[in-house]
């Protein structure tokens, strides 16, 4: 679930760990280039300083000007993501790097990361210097697209055993489906968000919902497993509903815009989707399943940097064996509560095993944000 749909208690919940942890954009973050496209977001106003400008990398250095946590994301038509950064605190700086082709675009910025946000128009030229074709990077996007359709399509034989399961009304069956049907979409979530319209059908809590929207997807199915303790015949249908929709996901895996900038910034958002839904608990409020959501997510970040290595190493060796450090870490922490096939029941954490995890996300969420400028540049 993306982190931009956020109940009240986790925005304030994460306005506070901003101030104490590295998990969100901070003050001293300086890494954009002189050339920057500055982007002031307040509370009730998005001004961006150049609203055209050649295609390639681009920086776009924010800073939240406003009163609550946002985010800001680039659009193409259609609401596709090019690129977003999450979870920027009040008084915070972030740095985006991205690569952008020459189009029309809609820069957004999201107080409070909820609605469709404030947006300003943007027109990205085609006078651009060429960019410089690196074999690797080209590579690197190349076994990523390969990656994310295996995972899709590793997933559909799963999600269509869950549907079947809760259409025959087989509670037991079904519970221990729903985290499995969720891993490869988890590992692989920023390329599915690119999309824009597949994941509030299939991933959105029932606090995220927009005014008007029905709530539908794994979520609602979660709920009425646990938390309802019977199927009914709407539950059925949405089962097929989440089949159809996750189909549609695997088919366009092909389509996908990826570049190593986008599998660079997505890796740092699967690491806000830990940090703002996992470690909270509030993914997975009802079956409590968010290690094994945690698990993935932080299995596809790794994957994207991996490939993004050999490139990134040669730029900042530095970087990259902070990266390498952080990742085992982390994976260590997380092997630490595996029980059998899954891992332990995440109401059973306690609030200092949570803290643990807190931190161990954030060590990995800040360097992680640099790999993007540091494959570009």
């Amino acid at each position: 679930m993306p982190a931009r749909r956020l109940t009240a208690a986790s925005l304030l919940s994460l306005a506070a760990l901003c101030t104490v942890a590295t998990g969100c954009a901070q003050k001293s973050d300086s890494g954009s280039s002189n050339d920057a496209i500055k982007v002031e977001a307040g509370d009730s106003s998005c001004q961006v300083s150049r609203t055209e400008f050649p295609a390639g990398p681009v920086d776009l250095a924010i800073r939240n000007s406003g009163s609550r946590v946002t985010e800001v994301y680039v659009y193409a038509p259609g609401d596709r993501i090019i690129t977003e950064r999450e979870n920027i605190g009040p008084g915070t700086k972030a740095t985006i790097t991205a690569q952008i082709k020459a189009g029309s675009y809609e820069v957004a910025c999201k107080p409070g990361m909820k609605g469709d946000g404030i947006r300003q128009k943007i027109t990205v030229t085609g006078k651009g210097a060429p960019a410089k074709n690196d074999p690797r990077l080209d590579s690197a996007v190349a076994s990523y697209r390969t990656y994310a359709q295996e995972q899709a399509d590793a997933t559909i034989p799963v999600v269509q055993q869950f549907a079947d399961a809760v259409k025959a009304g087989d509670m037991a069956k079904a519970k221990s489906l729903f985290a499995p049907s969720r891993v490869g979409w988890e590992r692989t979530e920023p390329v599915a968000e690119s999309f824009g319209d597949i994941d509030p059908k299939t991933d959105t809590r029932e606090d995220g919902l927009e005014p008007g929207q029905k709530w539908t997807g794994w979520h609602k199915l979660e709920k009425s497993l646990w938390a309802d303790g019977k199927v009914t015949d709407d539950d059925k249908k949405l089962a097929d509903e989440l089949v159809a929709d996750l189909t549609d996901w695997q088919k366009r895996i092909g389509k996908a815009d990826i570049t190593a900038t986008s599998m660079a910034n997505g890796a740092k958002e699967l690491l806000d989707e830990v940090a703002t839904g996992k470690v909270t608990g509030e993914e997975d409020r009802y079956s409590h399943t968010d290690l094994s959501d945690f698990q993935a997510n932080v299995d596809g970040a790794e994957q994207a940097y991996t490939l993004l290595k050999p490139v990134a190493s040669e730029k900042d060796a530095q970087l990259t064996a902070t990266l390498d450090r952080e990742f085992a870490a982390l994976q260590t922490l997380l092997a630490k509560y595996r029980k059998g096939d899954g891992y332990v029941s995440y109401d059973k954490v306690t609030q200092a095993e949570r803290k643990s995890f807190s931190d161990a996300v954030n060590a990995l969420a800040e360097p992680l944000s640099k790999l993007a400028a540091a494959v570009t540049r």
